[in-house]
């Protein structure tokens, strides 16, 4: 329940960042920062990403997220961006492997880099678990 004693526009902007939650399925701290801050704004930045993103046209969302999960990954996107966007694929059914398939995509245009970057990201969320060598090895740099 919004506080009442909120300043005025408050509880606008409370219930725009909800409305951004409940069409993506995740915030980013700019965007909650940005109610706050200038709410116009951040009002006229999600219309673009309505336009091209959670506005059900051609393409379905889970093919949307994979995309995301991608260009961010080659971008080199915050953890937390790459992390809510697996989040939303995985809650739309898409498979730990899909996700990561559309990683990997990373590989040849990106490098390797941008790939650990995103891999790692996965990694967190999903659980996933290396093979430890047996043989002695030098730590890693990572």
């Amino acid at each position: 329940m919004p506080d009442t004693d909120n300043a005025p526009g408050e509880s606008e902007a409370l219930e725009y960042v909800n409305q951004m939650a409940r069409a993506r399925g995740y915030v980013l701290p700019y965007h909650k920062l940005m109610a706050r801050a200038d709410l116009d704004v951040l009002k006229a930045a999600n219309g673009l990403v309505s336009a091209a993103y959670t506005r059900q046209r051609r393409l379905d969302k889970a093919t949307k997220e994979l995309i995301f999960i991608t260009s961010l990954t080659v971008l080199k996107a915050s953890p937390g961006h790459i992390a809510g966007h697996i989040r939303v694929a995985l809650d739309l059914g898409v498979s730990p492997e899909e996700v990561l398939e559309a990683i990997e995509i990373a590989l040849p245009e990106a490098g390797v880099v941008a790939f650990q970057h995103g891999f790692e990201v996965w990694a967190d969320v999903v659980g996933a678990t290396g093979i430890e060598p047996t043989v002695e090895v030098h730590g890693s740099a990572g």
